[in-house]
C-alpha cells in the first residue's frame, strides 16, 4: 500500500539527489576554474573553494541515506554560496558568463 509517508520519503530522496547534483556542479566548476581567476576576482583561493565544495559533495552523499538530513542542508548552502557569489565573479574574470559588458547588471544594462 502506498501511503503518505512513503510519498514523502520519495520526495525527500528526490530533493536530496537534486541537492547532490547542485553540490557536484559547484565542485566541478571550482575544479575547472583557473587558480588565478579566484585571486583576480578578489575571492578566496581555489584550494579553499575546492575543499568547501568537496565537503559539500561528501555531506550530500552521506545524506542520501536519509538519516542525517541536516548535512544535506549544510552542503547545499555551501554550494549555493559558491554558485551565487564566487562563480559569477570568476566567470567575469575569465570572460565567460553574460558577455563582457562592464555595465551589465543582473537584469540588463545600466
Amino acid at each position: 500500500m502506498f501511503g503518505l509517508g512513503q510519498a514523502q520519503a520519495y520526495v525527500l530522496f528526490a530533493l536530496t539527489i537534486a541537492a547532490l547534483a547542485v553540490e557536484a556542479y559547484a565542485f566541478v566548476h571550482a575544479l575547472k576554474t583557473r587558480p588565478d581567476a579566484f585571486a583576480a576576482a578578489g575571492k578566496r583561493t581555489k584550494n579553499f573553494w575546492l575543499a568547501v565544495t568537496g565537503l559539500a559533495v561528501l555531506l550530500g552523499f552521506v545524506a542520501l541515506g536519509g538519516t542525517i538530513l541536516f548535512l544535506a542542508i549544510i552542503g547545499v548552502v555551501a554550494a549555493g554560496i559558491y554558485l551565487a557569489d564566487v562563480k559569477p565573479a570568476v566567470d567575469s574574470v575569465q570572460g565567460r558568463g553574460r558577455g563582457n559588458n562592464l555595465h551589465q547588471g543582473p537584469y540588463g544594462p545600466w
